[in-house]
């Protein structure tokens, strides 16, 4: 292979690593580098720039590898406030009742629109629910046990 394809290759991966953002394609682009580099200047074989290629890649997925995994690691997912009211307690407002499409509660202070977790289950007034997840502006709600 000639130092034109090669580079073809090296432009398609860094422009493949742009568009994913993800470190997933970065090794080969530098394979590929080193690869052209070894057509340029030692005019070598397809298979020693093959190999240069597969080599330069592995060694370069090795050598950063664990650090992009602690990298990843430590960026560890934030919780919206939407997730932290799973598990809370609330007050029924208005009856939850699917079939007619009403049901409101009160969670920390806040109104909010209420459907129970089984769809048949109706929860009067004055009720106090577990909140079991949050749709949108809705929450997914169910008796609380004593």
């Amino acid at each position: 292979m000639d130092v034109l394809t090669w580079a073809v290759i090296f432009a398609f991966f860094v422009i493949a690593e742009i568009a994913s953002v993800q470190l997933v394609s970065i090794w080969f682009a530098v394979g590929a580098l080193f690869a052209m580099l070894s057509s340029f200047f030692f005019d070598a074989s397809f298979i020693v720039q093959f190999a240069v290629f597969t080599v330069t890649s592995g060694v370069f997925l090795a050598l950063t590898f664990p650090f992009l995994r602690k990298w990843r690691a430590r960026k560890a997912p934030v919780s919206t406030n939407a997730e932290l009211d799973v598990g809370e307690s609330a007050v029924v407002i208005e009856d939850i009742n699917e079939s007619i499409g009403t049901g409101r509660v009160t969670l920390k202070g806040v109104d909010w629109s209420a459907v129970s977790e089984d769809k048949d289950t109706i929860i009067p007034k004055d009720s106090i629910v577990t909140v079991k997840k949050v749709q949108g502006a809705k929450l997914i709600v169910i008796p609380k046990s004593n």
